[in-house]
């Protein structure tokens, strides 16, 4: 714990920060193509023929295809690479850094709070784009559930070759010191035991609580259903995205699916789950997908088109989500 005056030491230094940008502008190691834009739409099931129908998009007002606006951060992600950093390198921009001088100082969490994006004018084949972010605000230190710690907020403002502004965006993480898990009751014994942290509880809102209540209380996963054209959606949402319709019922899984893509998460670790972790998007046999983990197998035997089997499992004390496991040949 630092005493008032590395505190204010610490809080001079950080705030030094507001105002200035990472560094050089991010610059899209390709230009906007219509090879790349096919697969965002395919993985997001995006079937707008302004993004990838070339004769149609050449009779619209714009003229030809535009990349979907919620793919104006992709193009300037710095993708694998980021994955090699460790956190003792040497920073290569200022936002690394930044958040170096807050892990020196006991502060090694992070999680995302916020964000926001506006879009003014769409991206088109040929487009080279161009990041350019700076550092917006950065709290006063505050106390949350998860930890103490300070909210650090950026914007950042996307343009084209020309310097047309495209959009902006403004992203919000808390950087914190994680509030130590409290202890369990003495056992009989004398000797005392760690109470197990749980997973992040899910939001819950009026469009998806049937949903975690099948989970919670029936050991079922449901997909959403549209009364009057019968397409199947998930996550849940109020309006059929086919029709329009507000009327809706639901059907039971299967639980039969094919894994679509994965990850294997290492680290930042969080309390309440087992590492390595291994997210993946499910493809049900109904049709629609589903993130959850796929447990009980090597990360380095995971393949695209894994064949898998869910269940309804409690993973924690309090939490109830659906688990996927291989299936045997």
């Amino acid at each position: 714990m630092m005493n008032p005056e590395e505190k204010k030491a610490f809080e001079k230094q950080i705030h030094a920060y507001i105002g200035k940008e990472f560094g050089p502008a991010l610059v899209g190691q390709d230009d906007v193509n219509q090879a790349m834009v096919r697969q965002w739409c395919e993985v997001m099931g995006d079937a707008n023929p302004a993004y990838t129908d070339t004769e149609w998009a050449a009779t619209s007002s714009r003229g030809g295809t535009i990349a979907p606006p919620s793919m104006l951060h992709i193009w300037v992600m710095q993708g694998y690479p980021m994955a090699f950093i460790k956190p003792d390198d040497p920073p290569v921009d200022r936002q690394r850094e930044l958040h170096q001088i807050f892990d020196k100082y006991g502060y090694k969490g992070v999680v995302a709070t916020n964000c926001t994006t506006e879009f003014f004018t769409e991206a088109k084949p040929g487009d080279s784009i161009q990041s350019h972010s700076t550092f917006d605000t950065i709290s006063d230190e505050k106390a949350t559930g998860i930890g103490t710690g300070y909210f650090i907020e950026t914007v950042t403002n996307f343009t084209n070759q020309d310097g047309e502004k495209l959009g902006r965006m403004v992203f919000r993480v808390l950087k914190f010191i994680p509030t130590a898990q409290p202890a369990a009751a003495e056992e009989s014994s004398g000797g005392a035991m760690s109470k197990d942290p749980t997973r992040l509880a899910p939001a819950l809102g009026h469009d998806n609580k049937w949903w975690w209540d099948a989970v919670n209380n029936d050991d079922k996963v449901l997909i959403q259903r549209c009364k009057s054209c019968e397409t199947l959606r998930h996550p849940p949402r109020p309006m059929c995205h086919k029709c329009q319709s507000l009327e809706w019922d639901s059907i039971e899984s299967t639980m039969d699916g094919t894994v679509n893509s994965f990850c294997v998460i290492c680290y930042p670790e969080i309390p309440g789950y087992s590492y390595p972790l291994v997210g993946a998007v499910i493809e049900l046999a109904e049709g629609t997908r589903l993130v959850s983990n796929v447990v009980d197998v090597d990360p380095d035997d995971m393949v695209i088109g894994m064949k898998v089997k869910g269940t309804v499992e409690q993973v924690d004390e309090v939490t109830k989500l659906p688990q996927f496991r291989p299936v045997k040949s």
